[in-house]
């Protein structure tokens, strides 16, 4: 289990260390991904499926080096520096989230020296709820489903990728 302050250190962390991959790699966009899991616990044996899951989708869709990865306790968390626009590398990385099986509990930021893109910068609508079909912020926002039941819903998906 994690603190909200170590959450919003590996949050401050992260951001230094894309910033430092940009400034390595001039002209490249930073794709970063993330294992996205309610509650307190970020580091499980779900998260390790669905980071391992999500950094070979990324492979398929990104043929090269291999990402960086790296498994804190505070989440998994996978850079790879690609040679594409940043709206280019943002709508294949859409379409992990939106085709692969875990692709919902899996957060692929397209990062540029300005921040992160968004959806809707490249014309794609905000990712829905895991239990409903709100838009996930909303529901994050207003607590409207509770930490065991998103769980339960993160182990359904852990369990059926795991049997396909």
């Amino acid at each position: 289990m994690i603190t909200l302050e170590q959450l919003l250190q590996s949050r401050e962390d992260r951001a230094r260390h894309q910033q430092d991959l940009l400034g390595k790699n001039p002209g490249r966009s930073l794709v970063c991904l993330t294992v996205q899991l309610p509650g307190s616990l970020k580091r499980s044996p779900a998260s390790l499926i669905i980071g391992e899951a999500g950094v070979q989708a990324l492979r398929q869709v990104f043929p090269g080096p291999a990402p960086e990865v790296r498994d804190l306790p505070t989440g998994y968390e996978a850079y790879l520096p690609v040679p594409l626009p940043p709206a280019e590398a943002k709508l294949l990385c859409c379409g992990i989230e939106d085709s692969h099986p875990l692709g919902r509990l899996m957060d692929i930021d397209v990062i540029t020296a300005d921040g992160p893109l968004d959806r809707a910068s490249v014309g794609l609508e905000p990712r829905r709820c895991l239990l409903c079909s709100n838009p996930a912020r909303y529901c994050m926002r207003a607590r409207t489903h509770s930490v065991e039941d998103l769980l339960e819903r993160v182990q359904q998906m852990v369990s059926a990728y795991g049997q396909l």
